[in-house]
């Protein structure tokens, strides 16, 4: 795979650059409220800009229907590049059309222009290889060379993501980089005890990574709703809890597999409950309750780990040497149920741990939740992109990158 380096000592001035960033901010109406994706691919579209390349970013935001929505306009994305940059950054109202096409062409050396989100054309994200190629050929038609730097992107066999590098020279930015490195060093020699805390919604989003860290961690911590399912599995009473019936006998087999390989499994003794789930716009007091794991109300809903979890939880990590956590405890974005997202993380600060905190809602936690991101290893761009790779699965992105 070569590196952006390489490509700015073969020189760039003059040249167009595609760069196929993840500018997939979250957003309240046109308002970013977590500017952490556009910061991380900053280092890569400065460094082109300074070399005197024509740089042409591009990215998908949310999941819009293969057609124009103002709702999922990179617009705010692209001013908050340009503010980051200091510097004007152009912006395309569409993605290979006149605007995209003119925008280009107005580009001087050194300057930077954003293309509007690639989802608003079908062919990003269809499953027809022709199509997908059909739109890589457009997007190609405007630039000379690709740089992939869109980490949370690499999973997806997309058209900008996996079809164009196959049509230009390509090469992998500081962020893909830097990604891969960090994500090697949780696979590959991994310096033990390796501990892991997997949280989120859905323990059937963790599943393939669950199955492939029971052959190389140490011990695995688990939270959040996926926990509930964990522990209804054990028999446990679990209220209006999130609950996936269907994984029970899924989760069962892996605390067995679990007890078989000696990889200590760490489940909530405590949980914080409410009778319903919490107004997250307008913060109001959610009235919670702490309860044992094992003794909770039939109609309370769990939301948080209780303190003896967070207790628990800070202590099976305080001696570990490698650490990756992937999804909240809790419902964090309520001050009633951020204290288990929030233990996590400060237990990942005062350790020496090499830690990576796996993206998405984590990254997102660590940030609302005022740590200093300097304090973690890693802080990555890529939930989804990080579990696929720890799966041990091929990323549709990154084989494209290879040469």
């Amino acid at each position: 795979m070569k590196t952006i380096d390489e490509l700015l000592a073969e020189g760039v001035a003059g040249k167009r650059v595609f760069v196929r960033a993840d500018l997939n901010v979250p957003l309240d109406g046109t308002t970013i409220t977590d500017d952490g994706r556009i910061r991380a691919v900053l280092p890569t579209v400065a460094k082109l800009a300074e070399a005197g390349a024509r740089v042409v970013v591009a990215s998908h935001l949310g999941r819009p229907k293969g057609a124009p929505d103002p709702a999922f306009s990179l617009a705010p994305a692209a001013a908050r590049l340009g503010e980051l940059l200091g510097a004007d950054v152009a912006f395309a109202t569409d993605t290979v059309g006149e605007s995209a096409r003119a925008t280009v062409a107005g580009l001087a050396d050194g300057q930077v222009a954003v293309i509007e989100n690639l989802r608003f054309n079908p062919g990003e994200t269809s499953k027809d290889d022709a199509e997908r190629g059909a739109f890589a050929d457009r997007l190609a038609e405007l630039a000379d060379v690709y740089v992939g730097d869109g980490f949370g992107a690499v999973h997806r066999k997309h058209a900008s993501v996996f079809d164009l590098p196959a049509r230009l020279p390509h090469y992998a930015g500081y962020l893909i980089a830097t990604e891969v490195g960090v994500l090697k060093k949780l696979t590959t020699d991994v310096q033990r005890p390796y501990a892991v805390v997997l949280g989120g919604a859905k323990v059937s989003d963790k599943l393939g990574v669950i199955d492939h860290l029971l052959e190389r961690a140490d011990r695995i911590l688990i939270g959040g709703g996926m926990a509930y399912t964990f522990l209804k599995a054990q028999g446990h009473e679990v209220g209006s809890s999130l609950l996936q019936e269907d994984q029970i006998p899924a989760v069962q087999e892996y605390l067995r597999r679990a007890e078989e390989k000696g990889v200590e499994f760490v489940l909530p003794v405590d949980v914080v409950v409410a009778p319903a789930f919490p107004d997250l716009k307008t913060k109001a007091p959610a009235h919670p309750t702490t309860v044992a794991a094992d003794a909770m109300p039939a109609g309370q809903m769990g939301l948080d780990n209780g303190p003896e979890t967070n207790k628990l939880y800070q202590s099976k990590l305080a001696d570990a040497a490698t650490v990756f956590w992937n999804g909240p405890m809790g419902v964090f974005e309520h001050p009633d149920f951020a204290d288990g997202t929030r233990a996590v993380a400060q237990a990942l600060v005062d350790s020496p741990a090499f830690s990576v905190v796996g993206g998405g809602d984590s990254a997102a936690a660590v940030r609302i939740l005022g740590f200093d991101e300097n304090a973690f290893g890693h802080i990555s761009t890529g939930g989804g992109a990080s579990l696929e790779y720890l799966e041990g699965k091929t990323l549709p992105g990154l084989a494209a990158l290879e040469d």
